[in-house]
């Protein structure tokens, strides 16, 4: 009774589990993009409005990114998701994601953290 009622526990406690590798795969590839300086790349990953938002008038989303200079984010160190939003942080950047039915995607990025104020970010819709 004991081996059922330890397996039916660990069958409940991973379904209920949080996936964190879609939110990671994303903003792996973002980073890799940025780092890379492959700005059409990176902002292919995010979403639609964010990308929009992004550049001035007479600019692409690419030139846009280009000339944040963003620099390489580094590793991820902590992933977060509630629903269909999470938060990744990197060893230099801070990401939040949105899932859509084409997968997770950037909604803002090159955030930073405001005292007692939600973050600040770069770029975001």
């Amino acid at each position: 009774m004991r081996l059922i009622l330890g397996v039916l526990a660990l069958a409940l406690a991973t379904g209920c589990a949080i996936d964190t590798a879609g939110p990671a795969r994303a903003a792996e590839r973002f980073s890799a993009a940025i780092a890379a300086r492959q700005s059409e790349a990176a902002c292919a990953l995010l979403a639609r409005k964010t990308a929009e938002k992004l550049p001035d008038s007479g600019q692409t989303c690419a030139e846009a990114l280009r000339e944040l200079n963003l620099g390489d984010p580094g590793g991820i160190t902590e992933v977060n998701v509630w629903g269909d939003t999470a938060l990744v942080r990197l060893a230099g950047d801070t990401l939040f994601l949105q899932r859509y039915t084409d997968g997770w995607r950037g909604k803002a990025a090159a955030c930073e953290p405001v005292p007692d104020l939600p973050y600040d970010c770069e770029v975001e819709n």
